[in-house]
């Protein structure tokens, strides 16, 4: 994992368009010449403010080495990162990422704009938010809500977004507005909406409705600490309590919702979640979340805080619930998406004319597991509609091998039941190979009672990436794993296999984790060792969404 002042540097050159070249710089004398990124100033741009711009031309599948995913979201060309809270209207979601159509040579994100219908399928349409109009830098990680009554005094139903702009190593909140749906937004007048008292991490406003209270939630990610801010109207906010958590890093991307314990409103509690650092742990970065109380001002945990997903891909992520639901179909499950990448290596990856990819969508619940509540999580209802035909596994002993008929593709879906062994011990493991060589494996220990992901043989840990680094090396090549005791005798995984990712689902419990495999034949296996058998199986294969 890299250090803490690795991480921090990368978080900087994330949110600081004007420093990339000084910070990269120091990065590099600091890690031994780790990584050199180059940045300019802002540019002007001749579009007209409030604008939308056109959808970038898609890249021709030619053009890719056979990386671009099938059925994950990414961006036509240039770089995405942080994915925006998704929004419906209309039976349409709205749904926004960071976005630079400069990368790699230039610099500052702006907020690109997807909408579908069914949380699957995509439609672009085009750069929503523009960067450097106002004066007050880029456009970055915020909050889009629907002003139901119009509290901001923009109209009944306007889309308001709160959002983090960066000029000069300052961060401030800015507030742009939108009355034609989301479609497009004017920057607000008065803008900031919260001038930086002073602080070096002071980002990525969270925005949620606190009906009991009649008031907005903000949370803002300040270092270490959650900041909670209350407002009437999302223009003026005022500063209420703070989360401090150390030893998780620098914290990004805070998430608050709530949620009934195993789908009962007797059980409803409040969830605080961000994206944070578990190295100290051994783990990779992350979303990590704490469930506890909320009292309109302050949030009190209870217990220590988890993590949702244990792969090393799965970043900045967001959650929201379906409006369309009754308030206990909404509490007892929501959504969730997060950037499918991590900063230790993300500028050092094998893709062509194109950076970046959101994972899948899943649905998540709040369940009882060791007397607290867990989240998990699960692959969102609507995949279903980009399966095939399966193809039906032999069951019984696995042994050495047994071959999986892959697609032609590339992208397909795994479904195993894995059978305990009588004497409790074993290992099964789905081997993804290219020319007949293993670039990934995805396996479950009956012994340990883990559930794992290991990618030490595909392109980017045999060196073929854009830059040399022993950190991200490290970093890349360390086996990820989650804990999963079976209930019973049999363990059920379920594998999401993509062009250049992976998304395991096993007990409630998910592993994400990009893969980008040699050149050659896609094949794939199953093997075992301590006698696991087979109770049932397919691999079915997915459709493109592009």
């Amino acid at each position: 994992m890299p250090s803490t002042f690795f991480r921090t540097a990368f978080a900087a050159l994330r949110r600081r368009p004007l420093l990339w070249s000084v910070v990269a710089a120091v990065a590099a004398l600091a890690l031994a010449g780790s990584l050199v990124l180059v940045g300019n100033a802002q540019r002007d741009d001749s579009r007209p403010a409030g604008q939308p711009t056109a959808a970038p031309t898609e890249s021709s599948p030619a053009q890719d080495p056979g990386y671009r995913p099938a059925y994950h979201l990414s961006p036509d060309q240039r770089w995405m990162n942080d994915p925006q809270r998704p929004f419906l209207l209309d039976g349409v979601w709205h749904y926004y990422y960071l976005y630079n159509a400069d990368y790699p040579d230039g610099n500052g994100t702006e907020w690109f704009h997807a909408t579908s219908t069914d949380l699957v399928h995509w439609k672009n349409e085009g750069v929503a938010i523009q960067k450097f109009r106002n004066g007050l830098g880029d456009i970055e990680t915020g909050s889009a809500v629907v002003d139901t009554e119009g509290t901001a005094g923009f109209g009944k139903g306007a889309v308001v977004a709160v959002l983090t702009q960066q000029h000069d190593g300052v961060q401030r909140q800015s507030l742009f507005y939108s009355t034609d749906k989301g479609y497009s937004f004017q920057s607000y007048g008065q803008n900031p909406v919260m001038e930086n008292p002073g602080a070096e991490h002071w980002r990525d406003p969270r925005i949620v409705r606190d009906d009991a209270n009649n008031q907005w939630l903000m949370l803002l990610a300040e270092g270490s600490k959650i900041g909670f801010y209350t407002s009437k109207d999302l223009l003026q906010w005022t500063y209420v309590s703070g989360f401090q958590k150390d030893g998780l890093g620098i914290l990004e991307c805070p998430d608050f919702f709530q949620m009934d314990v195993d789908g009962d409103p007797a059980k409803r509690t409040w969830v605080l979640a961000a994206s944070a650092n578990g190295s100290a742990e051994g783990r990779s970065t992350g979303l990590a979340y704490w469930t506890g109380g909320f009292d309109g001002k302050a949030f009190t945990p209870e217990g220590s805080h988890q993590w949702l997903d244990g792969g090393p891909d799965f970043y900045a992520a967001v959650t929201w619930e379906d409006p369309r639901l009754d308030d206990g179909r909404r509490t007892a499950s929501r959504h969730a998406i997060g950037w499918m990448n991590n900063w230790a290596y993300a500028r050092q990856l094998p893709t062509k004319d194109w950076q970046g990819a959101a994972s899948v969508v899943r649905d998540i619940s709040l369940t009882s597991e060791g007397g607290r509540p867990v989240l998990a999580s699960s692959p969102t209802a609507g995949l279903r509609s980009l399966e095939g035909d399966p193809a039906h596994l032999q069951a019984g002993s696995i042994g050495d091998g047994q071959p999986l008929p892959v697609p032609e593709g590339g992208a397909f879906k795994v479904d195993v039941e894995l059978e305990k062994p009588g004497n409790g011990t074993g290992e099964a493991r789905l081997l993804l190979q290219s020319g007949g060589s293993t670039y990934a494996t995805i396996g479950y220990d009956f012994t340990a009672g883990r559930a794992y992901v290991a990618r030490d043989g595909d392109t980017v840990a045999g060196g073929q990436r854009k830059a040399a680094d022993p950190a991200a090396d490290t970093e890349y090549r360390q086996p990820r794993s989650v804990q999963v005791r079976p209930t019973g005798d049999t363990v059920h995984l379920t594998a999401y296999v993509d062009r250049s990712s992976i998304e395991v689902f096993v007990g409630g419990q998910s592993l994400t984790s990009l893969v980008f495999p040699p050149a050659g034949p896609r094949e794939a296996r199953l093997a075992a060792d301590g006698g696991v058998l087979l109770g049932a199986g397919t691999v079915t294969p997915l459709a493109g969404i592009r």
